[in-house]
């Protein structure tokens, strides 16, 4: 008896310290990222609006940092968003899937893309990596992103300084509405988007629903969108062009997006408080001559003022803005005409670019300028192009007369190494 009340104490005792053990153990979130491979990469892609992957490789050390507050996040948004088909966290070992990470150009580790609709954003994810963080991206990009008017006044009143597209629609319900819809999803970042459904809107539909898009700073000079409103690509091509303007503005929080585009710079460095002349003329200029170069050449303007160092590269100040250079991301050459003066002139700022790609800027460092008859420097035995004793080609210079042009200083604010492995030196 005595034995048997021991034993049934013991057990007593067991369960009570197991129930307790249970109870104040930390509980677990749902199961954490999906890993992701070409078995199941277009079912996945498929059957969720918003996929978040982390490209990473096991043996870099901020891959290894991020796993478990990446899996964290996965974890409570799993919780968060019940909604079948919503969003997913999911994760590619680079090393094991190359046909993946090839498939979408990954360059360092970790890399976190968001893809919408089966297609990559072409903006990353580079906030900070906390789980909050990770959490609240997702949030945001959850919410809707079309603004909605209840009278034709308010749209007359949007601001005008951004790019916005505006919908009239009969119904929400309509599948004009949701091609439109799934646009807006994807160039969030690019435009606002704004809409008036249902009777609000009649006056603006006597021929039906209709996209309009009006530009920046200008006086309701809208532009109908003449596609069919059912069919996504032609819709998204449409707003892509008008959304994102040829002309952009880098940033500190900005250049390393922009850089690891690997594009070459060309930069209008200017006061924006008080030269907006020269801003329009560059706009316009770009406009004009360089539209068939927008795939191998990003133009930009700069805040003169903010971006100091460049200048200080360049051998100049704030008191010689405005000014106008290439960076291209090995060497930054300055536009040697009056950038207020010359810039217009027809062909001026394309045989600028095409100097760059020809090599003509480079060698007219080393060797002077070109001459019909000797418009190629001289080479070496081997066919190497010779530079001269007192300068090399990183920019060292051996003599008082040197004629390096002055080092990349934007490649410098790319992805940096104390936050990715790099998977090449170059971009």
């Amino acid at each position: 008896m005595e034995i048997s009340w021991i034993a049934s104490s013991h057990s007593y005792f067991y369960m009570v310290l197991f129930m307790v053990t249970f109870l104040s153990a930390p509980k677990l979130t749902s199961s954490g990222a999906t890993q992701l491979t070409t078995a199941n990469l277009q079912e996945i892609l498929t059957n969720y609006e918003l996929v978040f992957v982390n490209f990473y490789a096991d043996w870099c050390r901020f891959s290894q940092m991020l796993q478990p507050v990446y899996d964290e996040a996965a974890g409570k948004i799993n919780e968060e968003f019940k909604d079948p088909g919503t969003v997913v966290f999911a994760k590619v070992d680079c090393d094991n899937q190359p046909t993946i990470s090839q498939q979408y150009k990954v360059s360092k580790y970790p890399t976190l893309k968001l893809i919408r609709h089966g297609q990559a954003l072409k903006r990353e994810y580079r906030g900070q990596r906390s789980s909050e963080a990770l959490q609240q991206f997702i949030r945001e990009q959850l919410k809707d992103p079309i603004k909605y008017h209840d009278s034709l006044d308010q749209l007359d009143n949007i601001d005008n300084k951004k790019r916005n597209i505006i919908g009239y629609f009969a119904s929400q319900d309509s599948e004009n509405y949701k091609t439109y819809k799934k646009v807006a999803s994807v160039l969030r970042d690019d435009c606002e988007f704004h809409s008036a459904i249902g009777p609000v809107s009649e006056k603006e539909r006597t021929n039906g629903d209709a996209v309009l898009y009006r530009p920046p700073n200008s006086e309701r000079n809208d532009q109908a969108y003449s596609g069919p409103l059912t069919t996504y690509d032609s819709m998204h091509k449409w707003a892509l062009e008008s959304c994102v303007p040829l002309v952009r503005e880098i940033t500190f929080e900005n250049a390393e997006e922009l850089t690891e585009e690997g594009l070459p710079f060309l930069i209008l460095f200017y006061n924006p408080l008080a030269d907006q002349e020269t801003l329009k003329k560059f706009t316009d200029s770009v406009a004009h001559q360089l539209q068939t170069e927008k795939g191998n050449i990003n133009c930009l303007t700069a805040d003169g003022t903010k971006f100091t160092h460049p200048l200080y590269h360049l051998g100049k100040s704030v008191n010689d803005l405005p000014l106008l250079a290439i960076d291209s991301f090995r060497h930054m050459y300055i536009f040697k005409h009056d950038v207020r003066k010359d810039m217009s002139t027809p062909t001026l700022l394309l045989d600028f670019i095409k100097d760059l790609h020809s090599g003509k800027l480079h060698r007219e460092f080393h060797h002077g300028p070109d001459t019909e008859k000797a418009t190629e420097p001289p080479k070496l035995a081997d066919g190497s192009e010779h530079i001269p004793k007192d300068t090399d080609d990183e920019g060292k210079k051996g003599g008082d007369d040197a004629t390096t042009p002055p080092e990349s200083t934007f490649k410098k604010l790319g992805p940096s190494r104390n936050r990715y492995t790099l998977l090449r030196d170059e971009l």
